[in-house]
């Protein structure tokens, strides 16, 4: 598969940004126009200590700490400073959230995307493939496979592979066409499940629907920029290949090239989309150009 779908230096050996690079301007300039009722909606979680992480790979929720708070105010203890005002910071991994995996996330064998060196990713950060090279490419066209609700389901169960004729029966159950550069957010329904119930209880490295391994080709088929779901880790869980941790991750990421966006909150725009019946829309979700960062938490943006 890794052979089948590779893209290593389809854009020279000097890229770092995959199949990001298939948004140019005129794909921009058509994604801005399907701005036509002026709606905004955030696919983006609450960062908070409730977020869904159980500590697999050393993830945890984030932490949230005050450094100046009204009551230091009205104590008097900001007096010698001459402003009275609240200020704080944030502990936490940078995947713990909804956020974007780096194309220097995963490695395939020694390699990471475009032949880097994997050892370039070194204890100080990413040198090659880093997020902080994708500032200014995350939007574009997005669409929303509602494959939940192709399939009849408020959601799809634990171990439920989303085939490729899943992804074409629903683009064309919905009436929409999945176009190179498009931001492609798939939709299973477990976040809102889990949300609903008040638990994340194997939500994190859990069992999980996903994208089945198959669709690593018509990922590459496709041409889309990015791929997006509202599960921990995009593919299914179980995974498909005996032995091996993640192996869809494998594929798409260091050999195709691929930006992946997980842990995204769909409610609020699968309910908008069955509503006006359409699946097409500007989506923007830049990442913190945290310099050599392999990971990123964004609040994504839809505007309809």
């Amino acid at each position: 598969m890794a052979k089948r779908v590779s893209n290593w230096n389809r854009w020279g050996p000097r890229d770092e940004i995959g199949t990001l690079n298939f948004v140019g301007p005129e794909e921009l300039k058509a994604a801005a126009a399907l701005v036509r009722k002026g709606k905004a909606i955030s696919l983006g979680l609450d960062f908070n200590f409730h977020g869904p992480q159980s500590g697999w790979g050393g993830r945890f929720n984030p932490i949230h700490t005050m450094l100046a708070t009204g009551t230091d105010a009205i104590a008097g203890n900001q007096d010698e400073v001459g402003i009275r005002y609240a200020d704080d910071m944030v502990t936490m991994p940078l995947q713990c959230g909804t956020q974007w995996d780096a194309l220097g996330h995963v490695f395939y064998g020694d390699k990471m995307w475009n032949g880097y060196d994997a050892r370039l990713v070194d204890s100080t950060g990413a040198k090659k493939n880093g997020i902080e090279k994708t500032r200014s490419k995350m939007v574009g066209r997005g669409v929303l496979l509602d494959v939940a609700r192709y399939k009849g389901v408020d959601c799809l169960a634990d171990g439920y592979g989303i085939s490729n004729e899943d992804l074409d029966g629903c683009a064309h159950a919905q009436g929409v066409e999945i176009r190179r550069g498009d931001f492609v957010i798939v939709r299973t329904g477990q976040m809102e499940e889990r949300l609903a119930r008040r638990s994340w209880d194997g939500y994190a490295a859990g069992d999980a629907p996903g994208l089945r391994f198959e669709t690593a080709e018509w990922i590459h088929r496709k041409e889309i920029a990015a791929i997006c779901t509202d599960t921990w880790g995009c593919e299914v869980r179980p995974n498909e290949v005996v032995g091996v941790n993640q192996p869809w991750h494998w594929v798409v990421i260091p050999m195709i090239g691929i930006t992946m966006g997980e842990i995204f909150n769909l409610k609020e725009l699968a309910d908008d989309c069955r509503d006006d019946g359409v699946y097409e829309f500007l989506f923007c979700a830049p990442p913190l150009p945290i310099t050599g960062a392999v990971g990123s938490p964004i609040n994504p943006i839809v505007l309809k």
